[in-house]
């Protein structure tokens, strides 16, 4: 365990960048050879839009990247945060423990509000829109929502309490994560279940981009898929019935369009019926 905070504790950006880049082309193979559905679509167009919000998240949080850095570090100079108030433990159960936190405050919980509010729904609604859901669409989100998520993202890292090392790590987790359950894969049925029981499968999360209600509001999880199924928001749907997207915004020229995609935020919220 030692190693592997030695590691995340100063992991070089060209590691984080690799991973990132890394996974996108692996999925992306992985995908094109057996997908789970054959879109009618330019993967190429689709994807670029894709990257083009995944490079603007990636300007956001370098810009920003500071205020985690002394946050973190906030946290374990003034021992702050539920980790510093714990008693001491097994290293391996204390990233475990933080991993499950950072999962609970600062994704699950802002992904749910995310839903919840109006108005950040705004920018989320950009990553929902989506039609055709593969690895590149794990990190399509508005550049409004990448602040708003760095923001929920540095509360959490107050509130648990974590060292930056664990902060590197969760995120590492994340990318992998997101790439592995947006891509266009598709597990046997009964491995997707077992899977679905600790970690967020492909299955469970693809429910969340049902276009329709109550589809879209279930199965927050990030990594971990306990807090959707401690907190009741757990669902399933059966793959043959899955359409992708929100059903307020089902047209190319709207979710396959980049300069509407970035003003849709400022556009008049749409009801469902429209």
């Amino acid at each position: 365990m030692q190693e592997i905070i030695n590691y995340f504790s100063s992991i070089p950006s060209s590691h984080r960048a690799s991973i990132l880049a890394g996974g996108i082309a692996l999925f992306w193979v992985i995908e094109s050879a057996i997908p789970f559905i054959k879109f009618k679509y330019n993967k190429w167009q689709h994807a670029g839009i894709n990257i083009f919000f995944t490079l603007t998240t990636i300007i956001i949080n370098f810009c920003l990247a500071f205020i985690l850095l002394k946050s973190a570090q906030w946290t374990v100079d003034n021992q702050f945060g539920i980790l510093n108030w714990l008693p001491k433990m097994n290293l391996w159960l204390f990233a475990i423990i933080g991993l499950l936190l950072l999962d609970l405050i600062g994704a699950y919980l802002a992904h749910l509000v995310e839903h919840k509010v109006k108005f950040l729904w705004r920018f989320h609604l950009i990553h929902h829109s989506d039609t055709w859901i593969d690895t590149t669409s794990g990190n399509r989100h508005h550049p409004g929502e990448s602040v708003i998520r760095f923001v929920f993202t540095t509360i959490g890292v107050l509130a648990v309490g974590s060292p930056m090392w664990m902060v590197f790590l969760y995120q590492t987790l994340s990318v992998v994560a997101t790439q592995f359950t947006h891509a266009n894969i598709i597990l046997p049925k009964k491995l997707d279940n077992f899977i679905s029981y600790f970690l967020v499968s492909p299955d469970m999360h693809k429910v969340h981009h049902h276009y329709v209600l109550p589809y879209t509001d279930s199965n927050y999880g990030n990594i971990f898929s306990i807090w959707d199924r401690i907190f009741g928001t757990f669902k399933t749907l059966d793959r043959s019935k899955l359409i992708y997207g929100v059903d307020t915004h089902m047209k190319p020229e709207e979710h396959n369009n980049l300069k509407n995609l970035l003003s849709i935020p400022f556009q008049k919220l749409r009801s469902p019926e429209n």
